[in-house]
């Protein structure tokens, strides 16, 4: 039978009666109230309840892609990183146990599909699958550096669209929204049926190279396929705009033939949204020096760096490569490599998702709109 916790009018002790004993002669006895038993509960059953009420609050979550980056977004979105046990079998299968409750919450899951690209998107896809049978409300997939977007159309006979098979991958396995940020083609977008928030590196990126006060400096597009988005730094800063025009030799080198513009005796930026081997910015790097210029910089939203492209930049003209840390980037000895976080940008955006508010006031720099402008090409 059901008992209750009441206490009489004056007096300070609590006592325990089953429901047949609350009858007309304890009328004047009033019930124990919440904070009351929330008082005499153990420490362990206190922390339970209040994790069960506030339901409000955003959950971040994150795989092993970038678990660093993960806990600067939860330290910006102001609460803590959401504990996730992700790890492989010996046979290679990813096991994902998320810890805690998620039951009614909104979530958000951390984790670029960067190299090891299958393993990151594979333990994504899985914790997807755990939150959303755990009965998460909405399942936000916070996706930093977006995998495979470079196979967006069959560019051959017989090739697949991958970068739609992912996106048909993320729905079906309970994602009911995506926030990513430069992606290498903005139709990718169209790939998904959900909604899809893109953010752009280019107002953290903006806010350093205007801190370099350069002077004389010129954006130099490091192949035709950058264009428009050099053109958008080219606005954004108030420089003139070069393009250098390159030749694919092979899938991990390229030769640069001809540069269209004037760099003599100026500051180049060479910016690009992807990098993995390094190959077009460095031969664009050492055209340009060819032609005159002073000093060459980097900017480049996603530095997937191998073992090729450290070498190539330890030998290249590149003064300084700016990037951000999207990707866990690695160092290179002897070589200058700046990563600026994009935390408060991916954190601010999940604030304003959770609170249903607009994202566009993320696009502005220095108060003005330049949404149009920050996509590349």
């Amino acid at each position: 039978m059901g008992a209750s916790y009441i206490k009489a009018p004056g007096d300070d002790k609590y006592h325990r009666r089953s429901r047949s004993q609350l009858g007309g002669r304890h009328c004047l006895i009033r019930l124990l109230r919440f904070r009351d038993v929330f008082e005499l509960a153990p420490v362990a059953a206190q922390r339970e309840t209040l994790r069960a009420m506030d339901n409000s609050g955003p959950q971040v979550f994150t795989g092993n892609a970038n678990p660093g980056l993960a806990r600067e977004i939860a330290e910006y979105v102001g609460v803590p990183l959401g504990e996730a046990t992700v790890t492989s079998f010996p046979n290679g299968e990813t096991f994902v146990k998320i810890n805690e409750n998620v039951r009614g919450r909104d979530i958000y899951i951390v984790q670029p599909t960067a190299p090891p690209t299958n393993q990151a998107l594979m333990e994504l896809l899985i914790m997807i699958d755990a939150a959303r049978r755990a009965s998460a409300t909405r399942i936000t997939a916070v996706i930093p550096f977006y995998g495979y977007a470079r196979q967006d159309r069959k560019d051959q006979p017989r090739v697949p669209i991958t970068a739609k098979l992912v996106a048909n991958l993320l729905v079906a396995s309970g994602a009911n929204r995506v926030l990513t940020m430069d992606l290498h083609a903005q139709q990718i977008q169209g790939f998904f049926d959900i909604p899809v928030d893109h953010l752009y590196a280019a107002p953290v990126l903006y806010r350093y190279l205007t801190s370099l006060k350069l002077d004389n400096l010129i954006v130099v597009s490091p192949d035709v396929g950058g264009m428009k988005m050099a053109s958008a730094y080219s606005q954004l800063l108030h420089t003139s705009l070069a393009i250098v025009a390159k030749q694919r030799t092979s899938p991990t080198s390229v030769e640069s033939q001809y540069l269209v513009g004037e760099v003599e005796g100026k500051d180049v930026l060479l910016v690009d949204d992807l990098t993995e081997t390094a190959g077009t910015l460095t031969a664009a790097a050492r055209l340009v020096k060819q032609h005159g210029a002073r000093r060459v910089l980097g900017a480049v939203s996603h530095c997937l760096l191998n073992d090729l492209a450290i070498k190539r930049l330890q030998e290249s003209v590149i003064d300084e490569l700016i990037t951000t840390n999207s990707t866990v980037a690695r160092p290179i000895p002897g070589f200058k490599l700046t990563v600026l976080s994009v935390a408060g940008l991916l954190g601010e955006a999940i604030k304003r998702i959770h609170g249903g508010e607009s994202v566009s006031s993320l696009f502005e720099i220095n108060g003005k709109g330049n949404k149009d402008n920050l996509r590349p090409g």
